[in-house]
This record gives structure tokens, sequence and C-alpha cells, in this order.
């Protein structure tokens, strides 16, 4: 029987623009340590466990994986201001500089796809490479249902698997309600990326998107289109399932 490979795994928080940000990385003892290190920055609502808790044993098989919590999730603290994608940018770069990493590669998804859009636009130095999973640059990358929901959005609509896993870890099930706040706010707020902006990003860039996606085709289309060094993935299923996102994972029956 082929040995399976343990992972070895830390978890700390590090004094990040105000916050204590929470931030774990894995690794198995025999990953290259001469391979850039892969940051992990999840969506709106989520932590590490609910986005990436599937896909962390196979990416750390041979990589070094940072997951990070952004301001107000999960175990990270709220700063007492409204969040942004570019604070957030700022946040994961400055953790990196704290944790001594000069450049790495990352995966973001949902809204932390737009976190690392701002991330390859703000800190490019940082960046080696990119994916962008179910990211969103401008308004008419959703259907219009989304604006009208976000504007009316309570926290009784909010999935109960994101709630659940947001108080599995926070110190204070209070901030529930705060981070809802915080990323319904930040979305009825959001402003279109400007077209230049995402035109000057040239690190090689993996576009994925679901067939059944919350995320429009012809927006992904378009990403490929204006991200010169980009390869676009469509893929069976909704909004996150590719990954094992915790609210696309069937219950089993016996």
């Amino acid at each position: 029987m082929k040995k399976v490979q343990e992972l070895r795994f830390e978890k700390d928080y590090s004094e990040v623009n105000g916050l204590k940000m929470y931030y774990e990385i894995y690794h198995a003892e025999k990953s290259g340590g001469a391979v850039v290190p892969l940051v992990l920055i999840h969506g709106g609502g989520s932590t590490i466990q609910s986005n990436f808790e599937k896909v962390i044993p196979l990416f750390a098989k041979s990589r070094k994986v940072i997951a990070v919590e952004l301001q107000a999730h999960g175990r990270t603290n709220d700063r007492g201001r409204p969040s942004s994608f570019e604070q957030d940018a700022d946040d994961v770069a400055t953790l990196l500089k704290n944790l001594e990493i000069e450049k790495a590669d990352f995966l973001g998804f949902s809204n932390g796809g737009t976190t690392t859009l701002q991330i390859a636009i703000r800190h490019p130095q940082i960046v080696h490479k990119m994916v962008l999973g179910s990211a969103l640059a401008k308004r008419n990358g959703v259907p219009k249902w989304f604006w009208e929901f976000m504007q009316q959005a309570t926290l009784a609509q909010m999935p109960i698997q994101l709630q659940e896993a947001y108080t599995k870890v926070a110190h204070d099930i209070k901030g529930l309600q705060t981070m809802h706040d915080r990323d319904a706010k930040r979305m009825v707020d959001f402003k279109d990326i400007p077209d230049d902006a995402i035109k000057a990003i040239n690190n090689p860039t993996l576009i994925i998107v679901g067939d059944k996606d919350i995320i429009t085709l012809d927006h992904a289309i378009e990403l490929h289109r204006q991200i010169a060094e980009s390869s676009l993935a469509v893929i069976p299923g909704g909004h996150g399932a590719y990954l094992g996102e915790i609210t696309t994972i069937a219950p089993t029956f016996k």
C-alpha cells in the first residue's frame, strides 16, 4: 500500500495594517522548498476551510500553501472600517512581507479572485502566476438580479453552511453580522476595474468559471481577452463547485 504523505501544518496571526490577520501554512514533508508558495484567497462570507478544505491537501503535496482570512472573516478581526478589494490586496501584500516572501502564486476565488486582480494591479512585483476563480471585474459580469439582491441582502439569506463555518472558528460569533454587512456593502458599492488596469497585467493567469456560475461566461471571456498571458477554463458546475466549496457539496444519504 502506498504511504500517504503527511502534511505539515502551521497557524498564526500577523499584525497587518491594523488587523491581526489569521493565516495557515501547509506543506508536505517532501514538498519542494525552492518552488514559489501558493497563496489562497477566499471569497465573500467565507473561511479558509469553507472554500479550500478539499483542495489544500492536493496543492500541498508539491507546494507550500499559505491560506489567509481577510478582514472580518473567520479568525481575523474587523478594523472598524468598510472592506474594499484594494485594502484586502494591500493586507495580503503586507502579510507576505511580514513572512519574508518576495513572490508567490495566487489562487483567488469569487471575491478573492477580485482581490487577486487588485494584488496584480497594485503589487505586481509579488505576483508570479495567478488563478482567478469566478472573479468579478465589471458590474456587467453578473446578472442584473444579483445587484438587486445585494441591495436588500440580510444575514438570514446567507447560506447556512457559510454561517456555520464562521461560527465554528470565530472568536466572537457576533462578528457574523459584521462580516455579512461588510461584504454586502462592498458589493453594493462595487465599481468596475478600469480596462487599462486589467490590460496592464502581464502575469501568467488561468481564468476559471463554471458553466453554471453566477459569473457570466461572456465576462470570463472578456477577462481572458484583456489579460494577454491568460488561459480560460470553463468547468461543469456552479459557483465554486470546481474547488469543492462548501455550499456546492451535495449531502450523501444512506
